[in-house]
């Protein structure tokens, strides 16, 4: 004779389902928000070197505002593990520190910059 399931057994699978959906929502979210690099234009590559006004150490990419003698830019770097991986520290991202990125410029936003290499304090750095 086929065993019945308990009232308790089957809400207790109901609750761990919907976790299940949550937690799958929840990563397919983070992929969607994280953007693709197609968004910079490849064919105007430039150097910028300015002043680190604001500095955001953390995932998924860190992201400082440089300021210019044209203008303040929002330049994205790589992730905190691969820059930590090469040497940089935050605190060699400080506020006030003067810095070069050579990178591409964003295609729609004015004032977006990916950074693929940095020099400060004497040091390059690559971040692809």
């Amino acid at each position: 004779m086929p065993r019945l399931r308990s009232k308790d057994t089957l809400i207790a699978q109901a609750i761990l389902a919907l976790v299940a959906i949550l937690l799958l929502v929840a990563a397919a979210g983070s992929a969607w928000a994280h953007h693709g690099w197609s968004e910079y234009d490849a064919n105007k590559r430039a150097t910028l070197t300015g002043t680190v006004r604001e500095l955001h150490f953390g995932n998924p990419h860190v992201t400082l505002l440089l300021e210019t003698p044209d203008k303040v830019w929002n330049v994205m770097l790589a992730s905190p593990a691969r820059l930590k991986s090469r040497g940089v520290t935050e605190g060699m991202l400080a506020t006030g520190k003067e810095i070069t990125v050579e990178g591409l410029p964003h295609k729609t936003k004015q004032d977006e910059f990916r950074a693929e290499r940095m020099t400060l304090g004497g040091m390059t750095v690559e971040l692809r």
